[in-house]
């Protein structure tokens, strides 16, 4: 017994001091009280939030979207693919005009890689037999065509964003450019349009520099979607007609 005693008294004992435990016990007290906050916000919203139902019709319709997409991919699997005409511009700019809710996980896989996750966005497509043959994989969902010069220089002077470190930044300033796109040889905007509408060497990186476009559509038409699909027309292939497209969706 002597012994324990004699130990317990060899230990040493930390001592805390007052005001620092004052500070602990307010400290744990303030995140309760923001804890309980955060949960009855969190209750009053769900609260609010509607139930989401999904009827039996959706996917019906959704099975069959897919199983439709999937018929037609094995089909043009099957055709030989498209090869870039020699004669033709090689830049194309690409705009998603359909939903793509219940479609086959290829075709969202290429409508991301063709960065058009958004309805009404946009974005520049350099031809070759490997964005051919994604554009065919989209073409129910997507319109792309040939822009012009001037659409070019619309598109990038009027919605034009560059993308730095994961951030919109708007085109206000060539300085920006040059800081960022300097080491290609593109310090202003001109250069920045000239390299898009001529498919330069540095094409991939001045079109990964530029966030993709996001048209607007009118209040008015944004009301009518069956007036607004019919005046923008049908998906695929649009030719120079894409230049009309962008001055409505513009």
């Amino acid at each position: 017994l002597t012994l324990s005693l004699f130990i317990r008294a060899k230990k040493k004992i930390t001592l805390v001091p007052e005001n620092l435990l004052k500070r602990r016990k307010a400290y744990q007290a303030i995140k309760a009280t923001e804890a309980k906050r955060a949960l009855l916000e969190k209750r009053k919203v769900q609260r609010g939030r509607p139930l989401k139902f999904k009827r039996l019709e959706d996917f019906l319709w959704e099975s069959r979207r897919k199983h439709r997409d999937e018929t037609r991919l094995r089909r043009t699997s099957h055709r030989p693919a498209p090869v870039p005409q020699p004669g033709k511009t090689r830049l194309a700019f690409a705009v998603r005009i359909r939903q793509i809710k219940g479609v086959s996980l290829h075709v969202q896989k290429v409508v991301q890689m063709l960065r058009l996750r958004k309805i009404f966005s946009g974005a520049f497509v350099k031809i070759n037999k490997t964005s051919l043959r994604m554009l065919k994989t989209v073409e129910p969902y997507v319109a792309w065509g040939y822009p012009n010069l001037k659409s070019v220089r619309e598109l990038i002077l009027k919605r034009g964003q560059a993308k730095i470190n994961n951030r919109r930044v708007p085109l206000t300033d060539n300085t920006i450019i040059e800081q960022h796109m300097g080491n290609h040889g593109i310090i202003c905007l001109e250069d920045l349009i000239h390299e898009i509408y001529s498919v330069g060497p540095h094409f991939r990186q001045a079109n990964g520099f530029i966030w993709p476009f996001h048209l607007s559509v009118a209040r008015h038409a944004a009301k009518d979607k069956a007036g607004l699909l019919r005046e923008i027309g049908d998906p695929g292939p649009r030719a120079e007609d894409i230049n009309r497209i962008i001055r409505q969706l513009n």
